[in-house]
């Protein structure tokens, strides 16, 4: 199962998310659920490190599949754009697979 928490703040932003675990939809390879999500979380973290100047944090552990990514700066509206897009990407995976993922979300 994979269990997504997004976190926003008391403006109702997100400022980052955290990552747990695998689907488990299939075996190691073929698990299409969690390739989709790691491809869209990683996607984010990159693109968010390339287009913007914003400062943050990223602890990542593959075996485990644990990914926790929060900005440490003033979120810029690049920033804001891209985390809005990865919750709803995630959602739509989830949609279709509920499963095997878990979102939810959490003011910090």
């Amino acid at each position: 199962m994979i269990n997504v928490t997004f976190f926003k703040d008391s403006s109702n932003q997100f400022v980052g998310f955290k990552s747990k675990g695998h689907a488990g939809a299939d075996e190691y390879g073929k698990d299409i659920v969690c390739a989709a999500v790691s491809v869209l979380v990683i996607n984010t973290i990159n693109s968010i490190e390339k287009f913007t100047d914003d400062d943050f944090t990223c602890e990542a552990d593959e075996v485990s599949g644990d990914i926790n990514f929060r900005l440490n700066s003033k979120l810029s509206n690049e920033s804001n754009l891209l985390l809005n897009s990865l919750y709803l990407g995630i959602n739509d995976v989830k949609e279709d697979n509920e499963q095997y993922i878990t979102l939810r979300i959490k003011e910090v």
